[in-house]
């Protein structure tokens, strides 16, 4: 991490910036959607940022192993042990491990909810055990914990122009959206790890089960079957991205453009899915760079706009020419790859 960032957060405690670093290292690695989108905030917040998806990288890499060598009773250890670190790190704002640290004072500077926590490590308990889901009112329970409360816990780090309660509501169902946005990417490695996320009603209304998804990822041959399921999972979750949209005018004005290029990012994977023909069980798939690139352009020029209006006295505000059209959002029922640039 910067030590323009830390400085600009207050950050001076040298065990207390490596410990940050530690979780932007983490968030820079296996989160790179949002890892991007996160460059677009104000400079001082974007620590505490990475702290919190930092530490939910870090839990879900416990839990999300492939080496052969750690077993379910190792990997259940290892999350109790990070269980009690967070419950003791946030009640007496230290601990020896540095994620926890970071975690804890991100918790104690923007006052988040500590059962936000709780939540967040009962639903990766569940990934120990819980192998799939009957229907999506069950998968909904699971990702309450799992991307709800990210969701929540993100927004007093980004600010809102209303009370918190009115955005929150938003912000959950954006979490669920970037998760489910996953699942429909992951499915074949999903598979590999035991797991099936997409809901057993929906897969059986097309004929697909278990046993065809495994054969599926085997042979890496499609099947129509399988396509028209994670087609169905893929207007599911825009229709969660529709139901999100408007929380993003409830953020500071500085908070917005970073959660919109994160959801127009995270459309985006939709998008490559959907072009791919829906072969996320052979393999992933991936936005091309030229399209994150794109994105993360109009994000600085709109991170440029808030910051010059938030600048400009109120009276000449009202004078200053409109900040770029909007582009639109993930919807329920059009790609993005089939809109006209």
């Amino acid at each position: 991490m910067s030590a323009r960032e830390l400085d600009a957060a207050g950050i001076t405690d040298p065990e207390l910036r490596r410990a940050y670093a530690r979780c932007r290292r983490l968030n820079a690695r296996h989160g790179k959607t949002y890892f991007l989108a996160t460059r677009l905030l104000p400079v001082r917040r974007r620590p505490a940022v990475h702290a919190l998806y930092g530490f939910a990288r870090w839990a879900d890499d416990i839990v999300d192993t492939l080496d052969p060598t750690t077993g379910a009773l190792e990997r259940s250890a290892r999350l109790a042990r990070l269980q009690r670190d967070v419950r003791t790190g946030l009640r007496d704002g230290v601990s020896a491990e540095p994620v926890v640290r970071a975690l804890a004072d991100t918790a104690r500077r923007y006052a988040i909810d500590p059962r936000h926590f709780t939540d967040f490590l009962t639903a990766m308990r569940a990934d120990l055990d819980v192998t799939d889901y009957a229907t999506y009112t069950d998968l909904r329970r699971y990702t309450y914990g799992s991307a709800e409360v990210i969701g929540l816990e993100m927004l007093p780090v980004l600010g809102t122009v209303v009370p918190r309660e009115e955005a929150a509501p938003h912000a959950a169902a954006l979490g669920v959206a970037f998760q489910l946005t996953n699942f429909l990417r992951d499915v074949g490695e999903d598979l590999d790890r035991g797991r099936v996320y997409l809901p057993a009603d929906l897969l059986a209304a097309h004929g697909v089960d278990r046993q065809l998804l495994r054969w599926s990822r085997e042979s890496a041959r499609p099947d129509r079957r399988i396509t028209s399921a994670l087609r169905e999972f893929e207007h599911l979750t825009r229709a969660l991205y529709r139901e999100a949209a408007p929380g993003i005018a409830l953020l500071e004005p500085v908070s917005r453009p970073c959660i919109r290029t994160a959801c127009v990012l995270y459309g985006g994977i939709l998008d490559a899915v959907a072009a791919d023909g829906y072969r996320s069980v052979q393999h992933r798939a991936v936005v091309p760079r030229r399209r994150r690139a794109a994105v993360a352009l109009d994000g600085l020029t709109r991170v440029a706009a808030a910051r010059l209006r938030d600048h400009i006295p109120v009276r000449q505000r009202e004078s200053a020419p409109a900040t770029p059209a909007e582009p639109p959002l993930p919807s329920a029922t059009t790609p993005m790859h089939r809109r006209p640039a």
